[in-house]
């Protein structure tokens, strides 16, 4: 892990970030004293699994009844 200087990670930023996107992680450090650690954002999608919230949502009847005229006009806006 390499600590680098925050003047030295403002002037060479994208070479860092392609470093840390490899796997790297960089401290960059106010002086000598280590500040922030600059990693990689882990992908965020996850799998999606069919059928996952079966039996936990409930529809009740009222959502199948017609919505107020003022609300139905606020839709069709």
């Amino acid at each position: 892990m390499e600590t680098v200087t925050i003047h030295k990670a403002k002037t060479e930023l994208s070479r860092l970030i392609e470093r840390v996107c490899r796997g790297e992680e960089i401290v960059i450090a106010r002086g000598k004293k280590p500040v922030v650690r600059l990693v990689a954002v882990e992908d965020a999608t996850g799998q999606r699994k069919p059928g996952a919230l079966r039996g936990k949502l409930k529809v009740g009847p009222e959502f199948f009844e017609p919505l107020p005229p003022e609300e139905l006009e606020a839709w069709e806006r």
